[in-house]
């Protein structure tokens, strides 16, 4: 990492950035980064690595076939020979629960009892009622019968005595009905998932087959399992329910809640991919706010004021764009946004980035999402002043950890050869130390052409940039 010092008006950034740009350091290739979902934890988004150029392919091939599922499947569902299977099962398990109910009903109506329903609000329950002169009486009844002389008191204790035995009886076989409906609900789940499988298996495969690595194969298993799991939306046809969108009135119709596409748990959400272009990044931030650098969690609000965030809503900075390459910026400026300064040194100590959004912002509560960290690989240039290196360099430890080199613009420019030598040779110095960038002179002196600030006196100069050591520091340019 690095900190250039020098007043301002001497187009630091801009000359920089224009530097590194054209002399192509060989850094290492970043690869093309997404988050999918975690299908066994819904709150920590899975990160997926793929070689240069392939995350955008990799999304797209993912809504290929997601689409294909979703025409494919309801076809194969209201297929003749689904049909045909379908209806051999649901027969025989009908077939099972008539023959519990009918001999359950034949049971009490030898002793002069019938089942029937009984209507509780909205829904009707079964229920068992004595037989009294042909016609079914509610057992709360017999006791009012009592009192009218209607019924004999030892006939009607008979009668709740039996009823009482019918109604555990009855309870018995209904727990019976509904294993069956449970057991029903099973084999057509199971006949469901045999008859998608083949489609399913055939796009999984595909993907496989074209994008390799351990971290890809785990994700698509997890989305087979639960393509196979979650059949139910793949059973409209696309385009189906979209009238349902407005209410008579043309309007649209109101949201009870933050509702998602069912199939958007099958998206890829690309945070960083690369084009055939081999050359490192140099990303010049002017805005180093802390969702600019580090990313932010977008949140999704309904009418209601309430809100949600998945993994679809993560969001790069440019820390994430700069990786494998530099990202240059202003000092001041980053230690004067809320919560970049400690974020920034935390990224760079452990080369590590967490997608997360500023806490100060949300009063009510963090990010549900814990999204997978990030291995980056950035070389940070901080401007500044002098008096700013002083101050970080004496105060802050993490700063002299982490900022080793230190290059100055010089403020009072002297003849244009002397300019030039006394960039190139502190930045070979420094460069050819690390191995990084091979320096060529002509390059150096098209891009060191570095104003003197207005209102400064004439002066001749050692050079533009110079080396200073620092008593006890490491490495110290």
């Amino acid at each position: 990492m690095c900190f250039v010092c020098g007043l301002a008006g001497t187009s630091r950034g801009g000359t920089i950035a224009r530097m590194i740009e054209e002399l192509h350091p060989p850094t290492k290739e970043s690869l093309d980064r997404c988050y999918v979902n975690n299908f066994k934890l819904t709150d920590r988004p899975r990160l997926l690595a793929l070689p240069r150029g392939q995350a955008n392919a990799f999304k797209k091939d993912m809504q290929a076939g997601i689409d294909f599922l979703r025409r494919r499947i309801p076809q194969v569902f209201e297929g003749e020979p689904f049909q045909r299977q379908k209806g051999r099962i649901v027969e025989r398990f009908t077939v099972r629960e008539k023959e519990l109910m009918d001999d359950f009903t034949r049971r009490i109506a030898r002793e002069q009892f019938a089942l029937g329903h009984m209507q509780v609000g909205a829904v009707a329950l079964p229920e068992i009622f004595p037989v009294l002169e042909g016609q079914m009486v509610p057992i709360e009844d017999i006791s009012k019968m009592v009192h009218e002389g209607k019924l004999e008191s030892p006939v009607a204790e008979d009668i709740e005595r039996k009823y009482e035995q019918f109604r555990q009886e009855f309870t018995v076989v209904y727990r019976k009905t509904l294993t069956l409906s449970r057991e029903l609900a099973s084999e057509l789940s199971y006949l469901e998932q045999e008859a998608a499988s083949v489609l399913v298996d055939g796009v999984i495969e595909e993907l496989k087959e074209k994008y390799a690595g351990q971290s890809i194969a785990e994700y698509l298993e997890e989305v087979r399992h639960h393509l196979l799991d979650n059949l139910d939306p793949f059973k409209e046809r696309e385009g189906e329910g979209e009238h349902d969108e407005e209410t008579p009135d043309g309007l649209p119709k109101p949201q009870a809640g933050p509702e998602r596409d069912p199939f958007r748990v099958y998206g890829v959400n690309v945070i960083l991919a690369h084009d055939n272009d081999d050359k490192s990044p140099v990303i010049f931030e002017t805005t180093p706010t802390y969702a600019n650098l580090f990313g932010t969690i977008q949140r999704a609000y309904d009418t209601r004021g309430g809100w949600t965030s998945d993994f679809m809503d993560l969001r790069g900075g440019s820390l994430l764009r700069a990786d494998g390459g530099f990202l240059i910026m202003y000092s001041l400026e980053a230690l004067s946004e809320v919560g970049v300064w400690r974020a920034l040194k935390r990224t760079l100590n452990h080369n590590r980035l967490e997608i997360q959004p500023l806490e100060m912002f949300y009063p009510f509560g963090g990010s549900a999402q814990k999204p997978e960290a990030i291995d980056i690989n950035v070389k940070v240039i901080l401007i500044g002043d002098r008096s700013l290196y002083e101050l970080l360099y004496e105060y802050e430890e993490d700063f002299r950890k982490i900022f080793k080199v230190r290059v100055e613009f010089d403020e009072e420019n002297g003849h244009e050869r002397r300019r030039h030598r006394g960039i190139r040779r502190p930045l070979a110095r420094a460069f050819r130390k690390r191995k990084s960038i091979p320096l060529r002179p002509r390059r150096l002196r098209r891009h060191a052409r570095i104003r003197r600030p207005p209102g400064r006196a004439k002066k001749q100069s050692d050079g533009a940039l110079h080396r200073h050591r620092r008593p006890g520091a490491r490495s110290t340019l």
